[in-house]
């Protein structure tokens, strides 16, 4: 087991405290080294006896201490930090440590320097040591359980904390327990439930101390922060400066810097400034960088700052002076790279290779081209270029620059295909409505019980609100729609944050069996989507934007450059980062983190009618295009970050005057992961009467119907042929299949079993508020025809419906057959796969069919 002690300087009136204890009892630590073994002895001088304290001292760089005896210790490059065992943390009056004082032993015999006990010198020189923090946070970590327990050292009760710590590369914490837990790459946040948020006077937070576990035994955290102050209590340490800042190569416009990475303080390092005399050149991760825009024959002088996670900057490193080539000494171009080949190839990316260009005066690096514009430079003869779209072809060259800027004729062209997002097989995308869980009694634990979500590759939650106001993506509302369909009003400011992260769910109703205490800080859907995807880990959830009553301000936040920005970055910060706004005790920082893999938009539509009141502008089309982008680039940004890559989607029309109007379907392709295209609604009532009320329709047949009176004859052929016609891959396109049915009402025969004949109006639905649709499960529970002999398959259109008889319903709808027929179709156009709306109203039949068609 290892144990350090943290500690929390919380800002508390100071004539509300007892004079600090430490001023009086100033521990002293004497080390003596025997061979390689060192030994700490700690005296209390004082009368009365101290509890709590730590040792930090640094030891040269490659020494190692280990082996401890009655204390443990952990070392994060040359500072180590050592703790007492339970036994010696309390000092006696007057006494030491002896005879069991801490021993350690080096890799080497030496003495450590800048010695600290509890944050003073340890020979007792020098000033008093700050004062004791009220609140500290002793870690424990025993093979992979880890926990912290939170003291209070005051006598009145201290309320409200939270714990930052980072831990090694690749550990992970979870499985948290009386708090709830976020990590962010290295990143944990520790924040207390309710009963424990408050620590009692001279009290602890035991037994109810918030654990957790770490996928690396004995993992402990490299730094601390509580309540944003450091952990033991010590003021901002900024990072050391860089050291050896030099030159590596140069052209006449053109210098790389490299540099001896920088001692971290306080907190880690995250990145180092460059600086061309004193303006900012370049920010970076690592320990180079290039700086370019230069002009030849000229000095310059660089200096570098190391930056820490609070944006502490270091003093400058020392000056370096550079003078650029001057061009007139050399006029020779290197030779041309040759033998360009494309490698390894993923959904978002391109592995380049080429042979050595030679030059007189040196090659300096090489260029990257894709599609005629310069994507990346490297030194080497190899490159990864990132950033790619799937299912994209794309055309790279090479050119060879040298040391004086000449620059070599363009390399042979490689052409590669990036992947699709699927991979072998085909995709199953699935959309789960927020407002299942009411009416229709569906769960995210349905997917799994059905056995829906081992089927599925996507799911996507629908639908998330804009804000009208602010013009952001809106979360943490409660707040229903009204109910008139055609109220131009009727999706402004609505929401349901109580669905979606807020509702404890009782154990029949959870994935995994486990009822919510309420206390969480995720719930609801959001918390079972997690527990989803820990029992299917193939699934890529995706938040889905808009919707037909929510897209009333998309225009809007398409319209300019910075309203896009501000829009995407809000959709990213709630919904990838996981930062939702507090409800009820829910949400807060990170607290969605994990939950979706990126972003479906639905607006509905650009640039053409949609939902009553929608704002429609005139460069929709333009600015739609540019807004995807935005997403695109956006996501891109915090993968190389994260390391993740997020996708995105879009529902898009299968209407020709809609796509038109709002879609350059070739622009958007360069960002969209997938094109889920609109199989259905061709033809329907609507639940006011409002659509196609008096005459009977298709919603999904795959191929023109002869019989069709409409001018416009819409399919799902039709509607794909115009995405393929503009050149996109089919390997982004999915169809929209409806599990659902919409129905007619008054509807006679006339010779065609109701096919394409008169009606008075929707027929009854499902809910009251629905009329015209049913789920296709209970279209089959609830219209005995259509489980029955009056079901009627036109084999020309490949549609299905039913028929009631004269002046009955009459019901259009997806069954395993048109199933079969569409997936043996969107097979042989080697398409992605199909999109369903929505989940709810299949319980296995029809998602059973697609993917058995799929296969």
């Amino acid at each position: 087991m290892r144990r350090f002690v943290v500690v929390l300087l919380v800002m508390i009136v100071a004539s509300a405290l007892a004079a600090p204890v430490q001023a009086a009892t100033r521990l002293t630590a004497a080390f003596t080294l025997n061979g390689t073994v060192g030994k700490f002895v700690v005296s209390n001088p004082n009368p009365t006896p101290v509890t709590g304290w730590s040792i930090v001292f640094d030891l040269p760089a490659g020494v190692t201490a280990g082996n401890p005896q009655n204390a443990t210790i952990s070392q994060n490059g040359t500072r180590v930090r050592l703790n007492p065992a339970f036994y010696i943390n309390t000092v006696r009056a007057n006494g030491s440590t002896e005879p069991w004082s801490p021993t350690i032993t080096l890799s080497s015999a030496v003495q450590p320097t800048s010695c600290k006990i509890n944050n003073a010198n340890c020979d007792g020189s020098g000033d008093p040591p700050p004062p004791p923090a009220p609140l500290s946070a002793t870690y424990d970590v025993n093979g992979t359980q880890a926990k912290f327990v939170v003291a209070n050292n005051t006598a009145t009760v201290l309320n409200g904390w939270s714990i930052v710590f980072e831990l090694p590369v690749g550990v992970t914490a979870s499985n948290a327990q009386n708090a709830t837990l976020s990590q962010s790459g290295r990143i944990v946040t520790l924040t207390p439930l309710h009963y424990n948020t408050n620590v009692a006077a001279n009290g602890t937070t035991e037994p109810y101390s918030p654990s957790f576990t770490v996928s690396s035994a004995g993992a402990e955290p490299t730094s601390c922060r509580i309540n944003d102050v450091n952990c033991d209590g010590s003021p901002d340490v900024g990072p050391g400066a860089p050291t050896n800042l030099r030159v590596t190569a140069k052209t006449t416009r053109i210098v790389a810097l490299a540099w001896d990475a920088a001692t971290p303080g306080s907190l880690p390092i995250v990145g180092y400034d460059v600086y061309n005399g004193a303006t900012l050149a370049a920010s970076v991760t690592g320990t180079t960088a290039t700086i370019s825009g230069l002009t030849p024959n000229s000095p310059y002088t660089f200096t570098v700052r190391t930056k820490d996670r609070r944006n502490n900057a270091s003093p400058p490193s020392g000056a370096l002076q550079v003078t650029t080539n001057n061009p007139a000494n050399d006029t020779q171009a290197p030779t041309v790279p040759g033998n360009l080949q494309a490698g390894t190839v993923t959904a978002s990316s391109v592995n380049l290779s080429w042979g050595a260009s030679t030059d007189n005066s040196g090659v300096f690096g090489y260029e990257v081209f894709l599609d005629g514009v310069l994507k990346t430079t490297v030194t080497g003869t190899s490159a990864t270029v990132n950033g790619l779209s799937p299912s994209t072809r794309y055309t790279f060259t090479v050119r060879a620059r040298d040391t004086y800027d000449n620059v070599s004729a363009q390399s042979n062209s490689v052409v590669a295909n990036t992947s699709d997002v699927i991979g072998p097989g085909y995709a199953r995308v699935g959309y789960f409505v927020q407002w299942g869980i009411y009416g229709r009694q569906y769960f995210i634990r349905n997917l799994d019980t059905t056995g829906a979500a081992a089927k599925l590759t996507h799911i996507n939650y629908a639908f998330a609100n804009i804000d009208p106001v602010n013009l952001t993506c809106l979360q943490g509302v409660t707040k229903g729609t009204s109910p008139n369909p055609q109220d131009p009003n009727q999706g402004d400011g609505a929401g349901d944050a109580e669905a979606d992260y807020g509702r404890p769910f009782s154990a029949g109703q959870s994935v995994d069996g486990v009822a919510d205490t309420g206390w969480e800080r995720l719930r609801g859907n959001f918390n079972q989507i997690k527990k989803l995807k820990v029992k299917h880990p193939h699934l890529k959830v995706l938040i889905s934007l808009g919707g037909w009553t929510y897209s009333k301000y998309f225009s809007d936040v398409a319209a300019t450059d910075a309203a896009r920005k501000k829009f995407v970055a809000s959709c990213i910060d709630i919904y990838i980062k996981g930062n939702l706004p507090v409800v009820n005790a829910s949400g807060g920082p990170g607290s969605a983190l994990g939950v979706f893999d990126g972003i479906d938009l639905d607006w509905e539509w650009p640039g053409a009618e949609g939902h009553a009141g929608n704002h429609i502008g005139p460069n929709d089309k333009a600015n739609n295009t540019l807004l995807i982008a935005e997403f695109r680039r956006q996501l891109d940004a915090l993968t190389e970050q994260t390391g993740k890559r997020y996708q995105l989607t879009a529902f898009t029309p299968a209407d020709p005057v809609k796509i038109a109007a709002g879609w350059d379907l070739p622009e958007v392709a360069k960002s969209l992961d997938i094109f889920n295209i609109q199989g259905y609604d061709f033809h329907g009532a609507g639940s006011d009467n409002s659509w196609e009320p008096n005459r009977t329709g298709h919603q999904g047949n795959l191929y023109t119907d002869t019989e069709d009176p409409y001018n416009f004859k819409f399919s799902v052929e039709n509607a794909v042929n115009v995405y393929l016609q503009a050149g996109i891959n089919p390997r982004k396109l999915t169809i929209g299949m409806a599990f659902y049915g919409r129905g007619w009402k008054g509807v006679t025969d006339g010779g065609k079993a109701g096919e394409w004949q008169a009606a008075t109006g929707a027929a009854n639905g499902q809910f009251q508020e629905e009329a015209g649709t049913r789920g296709y499960s209970n279209l089959m529970a609830m219209v005995p025809a259509c489980n029955g002999t009056g079901v009627r398959h036109d084999t020309q259109s490949v549609s299905t419906y039913c028929f009631t008889g004269n002046g009955g319903e009459w019901w259009t709808f997806d069954d395993a057959w048109s199933i079969q027929q569409k997936t043996a179709w969107l097979k042989s156009k080697n398409m992605l796969g199909a999109m369903i709306w929505e989940m709810s109203g299949d319980t296995g039949t029809l998602m059973n069919a697609l993917d058995a068609g799929l296969r």
